[in-house]
């Protein structure tokens, strides 16, 4: 009964690890990704889905694209603390970057 029980989990973590990963498979995807974490971050949006999947592809990745990636997270902050900006990067956070956050995290990020 164990058995099956460490099997599905097993089974369920590869899925959804698999489906959120599946989402960036380039360079310039994981840079997009990094972004939108960063936007996600900074304007109250769940990121969960998306920090695994940077962290798993993180592993895959040129040293130098993984700290681009830090930049791009970085400097998106910073956009979003802008006020003048709010609108034009929530409707980012809303239009483009919901390729990269779940689903169920993208009606959290249409506030």
């Amino acid at each position: 009964m164990k058995l099956a029980a460490i099997l599905l989990v097993a089974a369920g973590l590869a899925t959804a690890s698999a489906a959120s990963a599946s989402t960036i498979k380039t360079d310039l995807d994981y840079l997009k990704a990094s972004r939108c974490k960063g936007l996600a971050t900074s304007l109250g949006a769940d990121t969960t889905s998306l920090d695994a999947a940077l962290k798993s592809e993180s592993r895959s990745r040129n040293v130098v694209v993984v700290n681009r990636g830090q930049d791009e997270f970085n400097r998106a902050k910073r956009d979003a603390a802008d006020a003048n900006r709010k609108d034009r990067l929530t409707a980012e956070l809303n239009g483009p970057c919901t390729a990269y956050l779940a689903p169920a995290n993208a009606d959290v990020a249409r506030r």
